[in-house]
């Protein structure tokens, strides 16, 4: 029983002495000036939708500018086939016929499906619909 009350008094010990040095660390890292609160140029704010909320969303990711070096480098059209692969350039390639990748995921699935039929057969209904 001595034994318990000892290894419990110390455990206290230990977690008070923790959590006063992070306490000091906390209260160190607030007195200091951060980084952020540096004021950073003002831009002019652009309107890039209709929703207040995006609109301040989408002009601080502008104008932090992070998104830029995304992936270690900045983002340009040089890098452009990098980032969408070889995909595209199949997709635009008419000599070639898209190749359906199987998948045994149903979303991959029906997004790679190929609805040609069934859009042309939709503009044939609605073509009799409205004597077209």
């Amino acid at each position: 029983m001595k034994k318990k009350t000892t290894t419990r008094k110390t455990i206290r010990q230990i977690v008070r002495e923790e959590v006063a040095m992070a306490i000091h660390e906390v209260i160190d890292e607030l007195k200091q000036p951060s980084l952020s609160s540096q004021k950073k140029p003002i831009q002019e704010k652009k309107n890039f939708s209709k929703n207040s909320v995006l609109n301040d969303v989408l002009n601080e990711t502008a104008q932090d500018g992070e998104w830029k070096t995304l992936g270690g480098s900045e983002f340009t059209t040089d890098r452009m086939n990098e980032l969408v692969g070889g995909q595209y350039s199949d997709m635009m390639n008419k000599n070639t016929p898209q190749q359906q990748v199987p998948s045994s995921d149903p979303m991959s699935q029906f997004l790679n499906k190929d609805y040609s039929e069934v859009l042309k057969k939709s503009e044939e209904k609605s073509k009799m619909k409205h004597g077209g």
